[in-house]
């Protein structure tokens, strides 16, 4: 499943920072759709993803019936993101693993 969104990224603090883009609800609501042959464990959902010229692997979190999206520092460095930029992601949820 291909998917299109705009979305800002935000840092969630714990006990090391962590980066994110929220699934918007349409998107969100297509792989809940979907979410039983993607995930493999604790609601997790596997994708490939782009942000600018940057391709990485990663799985999404669910959280209050939407996704987010890791945006890990060796996609946000070199893209040279930061708190609050808006991206266009494009993204595959990897089906049947």
């Amino acid at each position: 499943m291909d998917l299109v969104f705009d979305g800002r990224v935000f840092e969630w603090r714990g006990p090391a920072p962590y980066y994110f883009v929220a699934v918007p609800d349409e998107p969100s609501a297509d792989i809940r759709e979907v979410a039983t042959r993607a995930s493999y464990g604790w609601g997790v959902i596997p994708v490939e993803a782009r942000i600018g010229g940057t391709a990485f692997t990663t799985s999404l979190f669910p959280k209050d019936g939407a996704y987010l999206l890791p945006v890990k520092n060796a996609v946000r460095l070199p893209e040279g993101l930061r708190t609050g930029d808006e991206v266009r992601v494009e993204m595959t949820v990897q089906l049947g693993r």
